[in-house]
């Protein structure tokens, strides 16, 4: 039976040009309709950027939002985000701000995956763009910001705006780039800061060595080493002391991210390709544990947090963020130690070990084929995201509550308490904020000079800072690159063989247990955006079926023709 019978057709040769037509318009109509219902599915019901802004906010009406924060044990932290809130809701009574705090940023990150599915996510989130990234993958999660930034009546500085809002050319273009995601923006930045290198200045000299201008990673290893001479009695010569590691990486997944950008090796891209598991890595990853084997380095995760062995004088270098400087030093306000433990001695703040030339520069390129030197110093620091709700006016005064943290007077008092910096011209400009600077060394509190040192050091550096490429997956990579350096450490610490062999195997390790082969090709793949939903791959077969079905049709008609 032929194709035209079963679809009851005539063999009519005008008419069947005729349904021939018909058909493959059908045809390219289902085709359409399938490929946009394939999309959806892939990308959830609708897109995010549905989100419109209402003519004007509702003050009739009241409003409660939750606000999802991080703070360590700084109390002081604490009561800018209540003062914060409090100070809004007298400007607005109408919204009520209910805050949540966190003592990590990895369990709010847990929580709002949780809640996306039960569509209990907060109203504004504490954050960082590779988590972001990852929440966009469900169905209207975030609100993109891109209008909500230049409405006339609500955006940054909006003419209905009740506080002195900044403007958006008042952030840092440094720092807002960051929250750009494919081709919108979905956050902005609250804090940020970097990492810097603090340094028993007073061993250094001891030691025999004079601290350079720029800090390379050859003069670290260098010092180090020397470091580990120890007197007759098994004490080490520089401390008179039983512990010391001279060398401790806080967060490793910045120590190779850093180490590969600043060697202009590959770590990943904006689309997921991934080059994180190479032979630069590998040559880095085989110093690392040379230095390891002699007692040179450790890490927070293997040995403890650096800044207690700096304090107690039992490390010569320590590597944190500009944030963890309250807790860095002979007199730091934070110390977690006991008094008797800590030993005098000066501290001195760097930007983080470079790879220089023979002329002792940083040789980071500014991009590929670039003339010049530059330092490569990592941006981070908390930045906040509105989450879509299906009430407009909610979202708008959740807007209007994340655009309040970036006034002055939440910048500044904030920005105060640790070794962040305000993420507006506006406020690092601003009088007060000058003055803040200006007094480093009059107390060991809001003035202490390390803090303050540190602080300095990102803003007289902002434009040499960068960030990794964002995808869904990125937040995987990031965790994988520092789970390398701990690996080989606590490997040679277990006496274990570490050679190529060793690495090649330890990638495969790694990526199996990130995933990292499911959302790339671990080495010159692109990320997918995950597994298909159900709706996705059943589209697709009717898709298929429809062309087989097309197919078959045009070849009968081919047939009839010819008899």
């Amino acid at each position: 039976m032929s194709i035209m019978k079963v679809f009851g057709l005539s063999s009519d040769s005008g008419k069947r040009r005729t349904v021939l037509k018909k058909s493959a318009r059908l045809g390219a109509a289902c085709l359409v309709m399938a490929a946009g219902l394939v999309l959806s599915a892939c990308h959830g019901s609708k897109d995010s950027s549905e989100f419109k802004i209402p003519e004007s906010f509702d003050e009739s009406r009241n409003y409660e939002i939750t606000f999802w924060a991080k703070n360590d044990t700084n109390i002081n932290q604490s009561r800018i985000y209540e003062k914060a809130i409090t100070d809004f809701e007298k400007i607005y009574p109408n919204i009520k701000v209910n805050l949540r705090l966190y003592t990590d940023y990895g369990k709010i990150y847990n929580d709002v995956i949780t809640n996306i599915s039960t569509d209990t996510t907060p109203n504004v989130c504490i954050t960082y763009p590779d988590h972001i990234a990852t929440y966009l993958t469900g169905a209207d999660t975030v609100v993109p910001l891109d209008d909500l930034f230049i409405d006339k009546n609500y955006g940054l500085s909006g003419d209905m705006v009740k506080f002195d809002a900044p403007t958006k050319d008042e952030i840092i273009p440094e720092f807002l780039s960051e929250l750009k995601i494919g081709e919108h923006y979905y956050g902005i930045p609250y804090m940020r800061s970097t990492e810097a290198l603090y340094v028993n200045k007073t061993y250094v000299e001891k030691l025999g060595f004079a601290m350079p201008e720029t800090i390379s990673w050859d003069f670290i290893w260098e010092v180090s080493e020397k470091a580990t001479e120890k007197n007759e009695d098994g004490t080490f010569k520089v401390n008179g002391q039983k512990v010391l590691i001279p060398f401790i990486y806080k967060s490793t997944d910045n120590m190779m991210i850093q180490m590969l950008k600043q060697q202009g090796a590959k770590y990943s891209d904006a689309l997921g390709d991934i080059g994180l598991f190479s032979d630069v890595t590998k040559g880095d990853l085989l110093n690392i544990a040379e230095h390891t084997k002699s007692g040179a380095f450790s890490t927070f995760k293997i040995s403890g947090y650096p800044a207690n062995f700096l304090n107690a004088g039992q490390c010569i270098f320590a590597v944190d963020s500009t944030a963890g400087a309250t807790w860095m030093g002979s007199n730091a306000p934070l110390c977690d130690i006991a008094e008797d433990k800590i030993v005098d001695f000066e501290t001195a703040v760097y930007p983080i070990p470079q790879f220089v030339d023979n002329k002792g520069n940083a040789i980071t390129k500014e991009a590929e084929g670039a003339e010049g030197y530059r330092f490569a110093m990592i941006s981070q620091g908390p930045s906040m995201c509105v989450f879509n709700k299906k009430d407009p006016q909610e979202v708008l005064a959740s807007w209007l509550f994340a655009q309040y943290m970036l006034t002055n007077d939440v910048q500044i008092a904030y920005a105060e308490t640790e070794g962040y910096v305000p993420v507006t011209a506006k406020a690092q400009q601003s009088a007060e904020y000058q003055d803040y600077l200006s007094r480093a060394g009059e107390d060991n509190s809001t003035y202490y000079d390390v803090k303050i040192k540190a602080t300095k050091l990102l803003l007289e550096n902002q434009q040499y800072t960068f960030v990794t490429s964002v995808f869904n997956g990125s937040t995987s990579l990031r965790d994988a690159s520092g789970q390398l350096i701990e690996n080989v450490t606590k490997a040679v610490r277990r006496k274990t063989k570490v050679d190529e062999e060793f690495i090649d195997n330890m990638y495969t390790d790694v990526i199996s247990l990130y995933r990292l082969d499911q959302t790339s090709a671990a080495g010159n793949g692109k990320a997918e955006l995950g597994e298909l939903p159900k709706e996705s791959v059943w589209l697709i077969k009717a898709l298929v079926a429809i062309w087989v079905f097309m197919g078959m049709y045009l070849i009968s008609q081919n047939k009839n023709n010819k008899q």
